[in-house]
């Protein structure tokens, strides 16, 4: 009985990760006016993979959430820091972020510059 408590707790916690990193995802590419086609090109992963990714159906691999934060051009530790604390906040552990958001933003400018640019300037 607790083996069962236990695997489906953790099937839960499994699933709201996998649910959380899909909607991350999408807002992002949302944001930015962007289509599954195009951001499943840049990223060179089937439309409906990405589409599954994000729905929170397929549970994506570490090399394919770089490739998809690669094609939305952010850094992977901000999209997994988006999906912690959407996590924290659904299991009532939020810590509000003390980092101010214009500091955030100049640090993702200065990661982009020193990675050659934005996808925007490559095009």
């Amino acid at each position: 009985m607790v083996d069962e408590a236990h695997a489906e707790t953790h099937e839960m916690k499994v699933g709201v990760l996998r649910q959380e990193i899909g909607e991350v995802l999408r807002n992002v590419r949302q944001r930015q006016g962007r289509t599954l086609r195009e951001v499943s090109h840049s990223a060179r992963v089937s439309l409906g993979y990405l589409s599954e990714v994000e729905r929170g159906q397929k549970e994506a691999s570490s090399e394919l959430l770089a490739s998809i934060c690669t094609a939305l051009d952010i850094p992977m530790s901000q999209m997994l820091r988006e999906v912690a604390d959407r996590l924290a906040y659904a299991e009532g552990n939020f810590i509000p972020d003390t980092v101010p958001s214009e500091m955030t933003e100049e640090f993702t400018r200065e990661v982009r510059q020193l990675r050659g640019g934005s996808a925007a300037n490559a095009r």
